[in-house]
């Protein structure tokens, strides 16, 4: 298995502040998708900086396609929402 950086961006740097009911319910369905993610054992962690500016998520499985999909199946994306963007990463050191 291989574990992928994903960067989630914020349409607007107000965003916080000044987001809409639908993009508040589009972040309820990406949240759900993500405790989804977690319990099929392809997310190792996730959560947003205190700042909004980003989220972060590490994933492991089988490819950067696999990855892909998996970014590109999230609600918060489809919605236009977040922008995503995927790195390789290696995880080398975790606390258990």
């Amino acid at each position: 298995m291989a574990h992928f950086l994903v960067i989630y961006r914020p349409p607007r740097p107000t965003f916080q502040s000044d987001a809409t009911a639908e993009e508040e319910r589009v972040i309820g369905d990406h949240f759900q998708y993500l405790k989804r993610l977690l319990a099929e054992g392809k997310l190792l962690l996730a959560g947003p900086c205190e700042d909004a500016s980003m989220g972060l998520a590490v994933l492991e499985c089988g490819s950067l396609e696999e990855a892909r999909s998996i970014l590109a199946a999230d609600p918060a994306v489809q919605g236009k929402v977040f922008t995503g963007e995927i790195k390789p990463y290696r995880v080398s050191l975790f606390r258990k």
